[in-house]
């Protein structure tokens, strides 16, 4: 049954939030993504902010010129505290929830941050980057959950694409900040961009105060009342007899009850028969993602031949802004692309581009004594951009939709995080030793990657998140099957109503307003 898209979903993002009767209304969902990825993902510029730390001569001369391999495990090990926090974050959300779950996130993402931006020795770094990944885990499992719960299923994927700009755009002013501070002579030319991480990380957690619960949280904990009012206030102004806001509210009710009496609570229930093809389809596909060479990238600069602390960061810099603005044109047209068409595209043409720089390289290969190629080189470097480009306009969001939308993403985010491990730890080493055999290599990887999405990932464009049980066949499928025709439940005019005071029986009424 198609229903009516609320007035309030196309609202711009300003006048996010007005005060009516003394709380907080939202306007929109809009507002409430706006607000989330304005500070969320801006934390994850250490990916970027690193890469020009550790070639500073003031950090490597403050910790004894560390060799590369030390240089390698210093970065890595922050995904490997991400890859723990994933774990984590799952069993946490539920008991908290996603915002208080994304609040203490942001403490221990501070805390990491301050114990670098103050290390004094190689433990402490290496303890504050574990613990800063720690923090990074949960936000990446719980922000594009969170987002996916409270948006509309038509502008989803949109709103989930806005958190992979937030992401390129972090990660494109740490370049361009590491770049400067690189010019400051003193230890301040590394402490000050690990330092500035803290600040968005403090405008996140006071920020949330302001965002509601998950709706399907608050049902799940029984607040349904609260719940019902939250959906209002996100699509229909407040207008709980809204038909979206109805069947949404229905739907989630139905399914929270269906999942309590088949419920999924350990990770030994996520590989249970009925759940085993989306866990291996969300844990594919950021693994996929991993793999298709986008953090080589900036290594792979400089098996290109790029020489110097300067160049290098240089050109990653106009890498990073060629980054955001490729994935503009994904958080305006995701929605009406579609998920597997947008990744197949992009896969096909990192494929080419890879396969184009290899060969030249190949043919052409750099070497410090030169005499080299300069026109193979440049043309390599050309092809990078590219290969940018395809990434950030399809596989860099959609990497992150595909999971949140199918569930569960608390294990594909882990796994995200122990591929970019893998993959940061053995490119160096392919480059020293294949050389261009490498760009072949991802060239393969991401054909493979193309083939596997066309014959076993489904669409999910346009899908609630309930309704994804239909599209998957799962358990609780005939339960939306029977919410969508008006099947489920009461049938009178005031039926969401009449489910919440049913759902609420055994809770206290601390949420009922009393009027004398």
């Amino acid at each position: 049954m198609e229903l009516r898209r609320s007035p309030a979903l196309v609202d711009s993002f300003s006048g996010m939030l007005a005060a009516s009767k003394g709380e907080i209304v939202y306007k929109s969902s809009i507002a409430v993504i706006a607000l989330i990825y304005l500070f969320a993902y801006i934390n994850r510029y250490d990916q970027g902010v690193m890469s020009g730390i550790i070639v500073m001569p003031y950090w490597t001369h403050y910790f004894d010129n560390p060799n590369d391999v030390m240089t390698g495990f210093i970065v890595s090990i922050y995904l490997l505290g991400a890859f723990v926090g994933g774990l984590f974050a799952g069993p946490i959300s539920e008991r908290i929830g996603r915002k208080r779950s994304i609040q203490l996130a942001s403490i221990i993402f501070t805390l990491g941050s301050a114990l670098q931006a103050g290390a004094i020795s190689t433990q402490m770094l290496l303890g504050g980057r574990f613990v800063q990944g720690l923090g990074i885990g949960m936000y990446s499992m719980n922000v594009p959950v969170y987002q996916s719960e409270l948006s509309p299923p038509h502008l989803r994927g949109r709103f989930v694409a806005l958190q992979q700009l937030s992401i390129v755009t972090g990660i494109m002013i740490a370049f361009w900040l590491g770049y400067g501070c690189s010019f400051i002579q003193s230890d301040a030319s590394w402490r000050l961009p690990l330092a500035l991480q803290i600040l968005p990380s403090i405008l996140l957690f006071f920020g949330m105060f302001v965002l509601p619960y998950s709706p399907r949280w608050l049902v799940d904990k029984n607040r349904n009342e609260e719940a019902l009012h939250t959906l209002a206030r996100l699509h229909a102004e407040g207008n709980t007899e809204d038909p979206y806001v109805v069947q949404e509210y229905n739907e989630i009710v139905a399914y929270v009850k269906f999942e309590r009496e088949n419920a999924v609570r350990t990770y030994r229930d996520l590989f249970s028969k009925q759940n085993r093809r989306r866990v291996m389809l969300a844990v594919g596909i950021q693994s996929m993602q991993q793999w298709t060479g986008i953090n080589a990238a900036p290594l792979i600069f400089k098996g290109a031949g790029l020489d110097g602390t300067a160049s290098q960061l240089l050109a990653t810099g106009l890498n990073g802004v060629v980054s955001v603005i490729a994935t503009i044109p994904a958080v305006m047209f995701i929605d009406r692309w579609g998920r597997v068409k947008t990744l197949l595209v992009g896969g096909t043409g990192m494929g080419i581009t890879m396969l184009l720089a290899g060969a030249l390289l190949g043919a052409y290969p750099h070497t410090d004594a030169g005499p080299n190629n300069l026109g193979a080189q440049y043309f390599a470097i050309v092809m990078m951009y590219f290969f940018t480009i395809c990434f950030s306009s399809s596989w860099g969001p959609c990497g992150w939709i595909y999971p949140a939308e199918i569930f569960p993403n608390r294990v594909s985010t882990a796994a995200n995080y122990l591929m970019n491990f893998v993959i940061g730890e053995i490119t160096p080493i392919m480059l020293s030793r294949i050389t261009f055999w490498t760009y072949i290599f991802f060239c393969l990887t991401n054909f493979a990657c193309v083939i596997i999405l066309y014959f076993f990932y489904p669409e999910t464009r346009g899908l609630s998140l309930e309704q994804m049980e239909v599209l998957f066949g799962g358990a609780g499928a005939d339960v939306v099957r029977q919410v969508e025709n008006g099947e489920y439940g009461a049938n009178t005019e005031k039926q969401a109503h009449t489910q919440a005071d049913s759902e609420s029986e055994t809770e206290p009424k601390s949420n009922v307003e009393t009027t004398d």
